[in-house]
């Protein structure tokens, strides 16, 4: 089928699919790191409520360290959550830009694949 249609519509055609895997990409991204803002969000809840002679233990690779400075942690994890937020806003309009894109080209491919119907035929003036 794909032989038969001309290249620029060839080429639309990859295009679009190409958006489709990197719209599905970035919303798995955007899925994760929404994931982690949770969590680290809710770690700062916990540690927050947690007594200043309250033992806590910082994640470092897969060993827990027992952190010295609660506060210290704290505002690490809230920088963290904060780095994070930006990077899905960004994720966000990377995703509405493209999703614009993908039914750019979606409407531009279904008007190069329209075929007149026999009714349009039909309606063309008759000489006479």
């Amino acid at each position: 089928m794909m032989d038969n249609l001309p290249p620029k519509v060839q080429n639309q055609i990859a295009q679009f699919q190409q958006l489709a895997q990197q719209i599905q990409m970035i919303t798995t991204q955007k899925l994760q790191l929404e994931a982690q803002v949770r969590e680290l969000d809710k770690a700062v809840q916990e540690l927050e409520k947690a007594g200043e002679d309250a033992l806590v233990y910082r994640s470092v690779g897969s060993l827990m360290i027992q952190a010295k400075d609660k506060a210290a942690l704290t505002n690490e994890l809230k920088e963290q959550k904060e780095t994070m937020d930006v990077r899905v806003k960004t994720l966000d309009r990377q995703d509405k830009h493209l999703r614009e894109r993908h039914q750019s080209l979606q409407e531009q491919i279904s008007k190069a694949l329209q075929i007149p119907s026999k009714d349009e035929k039909d309606e063309e003036p008759k000489a006479g």
